[in-house]
């Protein structure tokens, strides 16, 4: 499998922070064209998506993900050019080294060593690539999913390649993930000299009990797939800059990461709910980054199920838990979706990287995959 470390190191040496994809896309595209692929590709805004599909029959399996990386930090902290592809102590390092540059290379090389094998396969294989996962997301997997969705192409299975595992490959996948709701909270006072303070009206004294009583509120159990709904204070701002100063105003910034027992519609109302309760004179924001979502455990899971504990001996867990992922567009057009990939502990971090035992494990497991579902 050291095609897959070659091709790894190719995406790598692409700058492609988001939104840009620096030519990692064309790269592939040009590799799947010549395995028989017609590719197409598709530009949203300032954005680089691509659809690749070589069959016209079912079942359909797309391996799904994003050339796109998020930027490097400090440069001076990484002890290797991020943009260097670096093979250190076992490792390969580089900024999409974890996320997920790796993972594209694994599909891709997976695919090629399956179809020398098996060229008159059943079914289909796809590829949907975006360079719009760490950013907004909007013209991205979302759009291509638009797309295909009006032209009535869907999928049966989707593998995404997202960074799932905690210790070791294999031990997480993930077959949904819980909604993200943020919103931003203004509460207005009156802006005064902190040595008369009856002449003043400080919105931060008031906004602290309804700030507590978010901060203990249940706002749901969860269920047998998803943990209880969680609800997290991001930022905190008031102040003129002075010390002698009451505030006249005071924002806050907050994120829901919620489960399917909750909607987002129910949990803005119960915010609404507590702070009309303490009398508040407050103006609210909201934004729904994404609801939750749980995928199907049939034919898909059962199978890289098994294929990931003969080829690690881990039994892997089912998740719902981390951030959002592309999978909440995918699985609008597909009823089985799945994410898999290395281990997620460098990702966004300095010094990203994969291990090398798990670089050659990765396209083992999507070839066998492949295996099972396309015979």
């Amino acid at each position: 499998m050291q095609g897959a470390l070659e091709l790894a190191q190719q995406l790598i040496r692409r700058r492609s922070v988001t939104p840009e994809d620096g030519g990692c896309q064309a790269l592939i595209a040009e590799r799947l064209e010549r395995a028989g692929f017609r590719c197409e590709p598709m530009r949203f805004g300032e954005v680089n998506n691509l659809w690749a599909r070589r069959g016209a029959g079912r079942p359909l399996l797309c391996f799904a993900g994003h050339t796109d990386v998020v930027p490097t930090g400090p440069l001076a902290e990484w002890h290797s050019d991020p943009f260097v592809p670096t093979v250190r102590d076992g490792r390969l390092y580089g900024r999409g080294a974890a996320d997920m540059k790796s993972s594209i290379a694994a599909f891709v090389v997976a695919t090629e060593i399956f179809l020398q094998e098996r060229p008159d396969h059943s079914g289909s294989i796809a590829f949907l690539l975006t360079s719009d996962e760490e950013g907004p997301a909007l013209d991205g997997t979302a759009k291509v999913v638009e797309t295909l969705k009006a032209r009535g192409e869907t999928m049966d299975y989707c593998i995404v390649g997202e960074p799932t595992s905690v210790d070791a490959l294999g031990d997480m996948l993930k077959n949904g993930r819980r909604g993200s709701l943020s919103g931003r909270l203004t509460v207005r006072g009156i802006q005064g000299h902190v040595a008369y303070p009856h002449l003043a009206r400080n919105p931060v004294h008031q906004l602290a009990p309804a700030l507590a009583e978010l901060a203990k509120t249940q706002w749901d159990p969860g269920n047998e797939s998803f943990p209880p709904t969680t609800w997290q204070v991001s930022n905190i701002h008031a102040g003129a800059g002075a010390g002698n100063v009451i505030p006249g105003s005071v924002e806050v910034d907050f994120n829901f990461r919620f489960s399917t027992a909750s909607t987002d519609a129910a949990l803005m109302q119960r915010v609404e709910a507590i702070l009309s309760k303490h009398g508040l004179d407050y103006s609210l924001s909201w934004v729904l980054g994404a609801r939750p979502f749980l995928s199907a455990q049939g034919k898909l899971a059962q199978t890289v199920l098994e294929i990931c504990r003969r080829h690690t001996g881990r039994r892997a867990e089912l998740s719902t838990t981390g951030g959002t992922s592309d999978a909440r567009f995918i699985v609008e057009i597909s009823p089985e979706v799945l994410e898999l990939g290395p281990v997620n502990a460098s990702i966004h971090k300095l010094n990203e990287h994969i291990d090398l035992g798990a670089l050659e494990q990765l396209p083992r497991i999507y070839l066998d995959v492949l295996r099972a579902l396309l015979p």
